[in-house]
């Protein structure tokens, strides 16, 4: 049975005191019996303490925004996989499309990521998507395919079982617009049935892919009960901890 996840991207947000508040407010309102899988997506200098307020805590961990595509080695400011492993991160969220269009990362540069994460054991939120001209033009479908195709395809059937996929319609993030939920669980049901051309019905049906794009409390239950819809990657509404807690108990 694939899981219901849902995670918290802070982005480039909250300070140390900040951080540590929002995470002990939303454990504190989390209730006993917890069957959400819960992600922490924190800045890379807070992994290490937020991992750690987690520890012993059912179904609650964190990942990181991102990882280097370098083992290791003189690149100022880069972040390895290794490094996000060692702060006992479970995930590592790669192809963000602000980290796509803002820093140029390519479907091949991806790839690598890809296989750092998994060369350091750490499963993977793989993000893809479509702009809107994409959209208008109808050439979203191709666009979706080739970023899966390029990037994660070339796993193995058993090292796919660690991918979560997150569709992030480009044109809802940020901008207060939220995909129909016709439309998110058209374009999820489409991703599953790419998943199960490549490696089969099985794998398709246990792989969890989340929605992201301005998900909030206001529509994720209408969002979430679509049938291929198993969860967020939440933007916004993560930042506060009522919100992000009423999301996580949808399911």
């Amino acid at each position: 049975m694939r899981k219901n996840i849902v995670a918290g991207n802070w982005k480039m947000n909250l300070n140390r005191q900040e951080a540590v508040a929002l995470v002990d407010q939303v454990l504190t309102q989390l209730p006993a019996e917890n069957i959400t899988e819960i992600l922490f997506v924190p800045s890379f200098v807070h992994l290490h303490k937020i991992a750690k307020m987690c520890t012993d805590i059912t179904n609650v961990f964190t990942a990181s925004q991102d990882c280097s595509s370098h083992e290791s080695g003189a690149f100022t400011s880069e972040v390895s996989a290794n490094m996000i492993a060692s702060c006992n991160a479970k995930y590592v969220v790669l192809g963000h499309s602000e980290r796509r269009s803002n820093f140029k990362e390519s479907n091949q540069v991806l790839k690598i990521k890809v296989e750092q994460a998994f060369a350091n054991n750490l499963a993977v939120i793989f993000c893809c998507g479509e702009t809107l001209d994409q959209r208008e033009s109808g050439a979203h479908f191709d666009w979706i395919k080739l970023q899966l195709t390029e990037s994660i395809f070339h796993l193995s059937a058993a090292d796919f079982s660690d991918i979560v996929v997150a569709y992030e319609p480009i044109w809802a993030i940020g901008t207060g617009i939220t995909a129909s939920s016709e439309q998110a669980q058209e374009i999820h049901a489409f991703i599953r049935d790419l998943i199960a051309q490549r490696y089969g019905n099985y794998v398709a049906k246990n792989t969890s892919i989340l929605y992201g794009g301005s998900c909030k409390p206001i529509n994720a239950q209408e969002l979430f009960s679509q049938q291929d819809i198993d969860g967020g990657l939440i933007g916004g509404a993560s930042l506060n901890a009522t919100d992000f807690v009423a999301i996580t108990q949808l399911f």
